[in-house]
């Protein structure tokens, strides 16, 4: 992403912590818990390598077409699981069709750019449109949170849940990346 550069380390940061803790989350003994986090994992890798920021690193051109073909990929994993199992993998296949666009949008951008065409009349409509899902995404996310926050700091005595099993942090990721997607949909 053509960014500030302080920002841009940090919103990498994120997104590799976040994927690392989701490469955790894949040895849950639930089925879809795995599942779900090995797409999250490749998501949180993908961003953290798109944040990169310019000034440090300039993928070469093909490199463009590499997240093309892994995220389009993702995003046909993502159709058939949805139809399979419904539920979160709606949320993955929207989230690797935002990879996929902007992929696509930095493949067509100047190198060391900033505008990427936008002018005045500001930002084209499917930016617009994921800024908004995501928007909601993260506000969603944040309210599904805060309950098993307060119901986690209760101290219930039950067996204590593996870091692959604790529903709290798997959230948390999912908030976090909703996040970094909606920064890297900024800065586009």
């Amino acid at each position: 992403m053509h960014g500030p550069v302080s920002p841009g380390w940090l919103l990498v940061a994120l997104c590799a912590a976040t994927g690392a803790y989701c490469l955790l989350r894949m040895r849950s003994h639930e089925g879809e818990q795995r599942r779900a986090a090995g797409g999250e994992a490749l998501m949180g890798f993908g961003m953290a390598a798109m944040a990169v920021p310019a000034a440090a690193f300039t993928p070469p051109v093909w490199a463009w077409a590499g997240y093309v073909v892994v995220f389009g990929g993702a995003g046909l994993r993502a159709l058939w699981a949805a139809a399979r199992y419904g539920g979160h993998h709606l949320h993955h296949l929207v989230g690797a069709a935002a990879m996929v666009y902007m992929a696509v949008v930095m493949a067509g951008a100047p190198a060391h750019g900033h505008g990427h065409g936008h002018g005045v009349s500001g930002p084209p409509a499917a930016t617009g449109a994921l800024l908004l899902y995501f928007t909601g995404y993260v506000l969603l996310s944040g309210v599904r949170l805060l309950p098993v926050v307060a119901v986690a700091g209760g101290g219930g005595g039950g067996p204590t849940a593996g870091w692959g099993d604790r529903p709290e942090l798997a959230r948390a990721c999912r908030l976090s990346m909703g996040i970094a997607m909606l920064a890297m949909l900024a800065a586009m």
